[in-house]
């Protein structure tokens, strides 16, 4: 029986022939996408011929085939199959044998629904939340390794500049001094006079119950001094500097610019890091120090205007409520968080993969871990201060 006869047709044709307990389907024209719906309804008319007969499918006359039309015929060969019939390909050539091959009908079998009691689920999720704590706690420790390991580096990369001064890049550290520090001064001066006229507001509030008012200047400048101004000042540096960091290296990382220098003989950390993480250190206390300025100065202009203290009044009594000892504190404590935010910012940077979602990823990290980092460092010289009294 002849479905359809051709020769070098512009369109897909299928010609059946039936020889005993054999029917023959013999293709012919191009079976590719353009032909989609002919392709769809030749499969079909194939299929519903073969009775329960053994199929051939002679691919001899074929002029094209591209995936869709591979994969459909593959598609009524499996079909056969499950009813029980063999069916086979015949005359392919070895391209088309090899597109058959990739484009194999796979079925899909559904996965069985599995009743669960109350309790069960309740289990379930219990034994997800501990053994997401235990990736937690296991991701910290491998933080940390990574951390120390990544430290070593940083510093047997310093040593051989000092070694060798020649390979010193002070071109590339003022360039991160002007990024970090000199266009990070607005910002930070204007958060930290806001901060300071938020804390003198409360201050006078609470105080003024008790008739201390005069006690917020002391309350301005110790905390300020030093707690606050060495804070907030490493928060939006690591918020600011530290995900530009981590974003420059990382897309760095996915172009494979830092492989092409190791391929030139150059050292990524002595090139990358070591003239971001200097500027950093050296950046951190300036910016710590016009924080602290900026909010004594908001603090000071509230008291004024909030509180009826005058700007003599406010500067001889901060004389009288802190020291050096208070202005060193939070001065001591800026290079330690500078070198803690560079050395995460950094280190997620070179950990990014070569996807926009690890680096989003990396860049999100980078900024959680220095703050928590920066709090938690702010923390221990609060208690170290405090154990030696100074």
């Amino acid at each position: 029986m002849t479905v359809a006869q051709s020769t070098l047709a512009p369109e897909p044709q299928v010609k059946i022939e039936r020889a005993g307990d054999r029917v023959t389907a013999k293709l012919s024209g191009p079976w590719t996408a353009g032909h989609a719906r002919q392709i769809e309804a030749w499969a079909e008319q194939v299929s519903a011929e073969a009775g329960q007969h053994h199929v051939i499918i002679d691919l001899g006359r074929v002029q094209h085939l591209d995936t869709l039309g591979a994969w459909v015929l593959d598609r009524t060969r499996h079909d056969l199959g499950e009813r029980g019939l063999a069916a086979d390909f015949a005359n392919a050539s070895p391209e088309q044998q090899i597109l058959l091959n990739e484009v194999a009908y796979r079925g899909f079998q559904e996965q069985p629904q599995i009743r669960r009691s109350l309790f069960s689920g309740f289990r379930d999720r219990l034994i997800d939340f501990f053994a997401d704590i235990g990736k937690s706690i296991t991701g910290a420790g491998q933080d940390l390794v990574s951390g120390v390991a990544f430290l070593g580096e940083l510093i047997s990369a310093l040593v051989r500049v000092i070694l060798h001064p020649r390979r010193f890049r002070g071109t590339a550290v003022v360039n991160q001094l002007e990024q970090i520090a000199y266009r990070g001064v607005p910002i930070i001066v204007l958060i930290s006079f806001l901060v300071g006229c938020i804390i003198a507001q409360q201050g006078i509030f609470q105080l003024i119950q008790f008739g201390a008012t005069p006690f917020v200047v002391d309350l301005i400048g110790i905390l300020v001094m030093r707690e606050l101004g060495v804070l907030l000042t490493s928060i939006m540096v690591a918020g600011r500097s530290g995900s530009a960091f981590t974003a420059e290296i990382g897309s760095m990382k996915m172009r494979e610019e830092i492989d092409a220098l190791r391929v030139m003989g150059l050292d990524p950390i002595e090139v990358l890091i070591v003239p971001r993480i200097l500027a950093l250190i050296l950046a951190l206390p300036l910016l710590t120090f016009i924080s602290s300025i900026a909010a004594l100065c908001g603090g000071g202009v509230t008291a004024w205007f909030y509180g009826d203290i005058s700007p003599d009044v406010f500067l001889s009594r901060l004389r009288g409520a802190i020291a050096m000892n208070t202005f060193l504190v939070g001065l001591i404590k800026a290079p330690f968080m500078a070198l803690i935010i560079g050395i995460i910012a950094t280190l997620e940077g070179m950990a990014v993969q070569g996807s926009a979602e690890s680096l989003g990823r990396h860049v999100t990290s980078s900024v959680v871990k220095a703050i928590f980092m920066v709090i938690v460092l702010d923390g221990l010289f609060a208690m170290f201060f405090a154990a030696i009294r100074y």
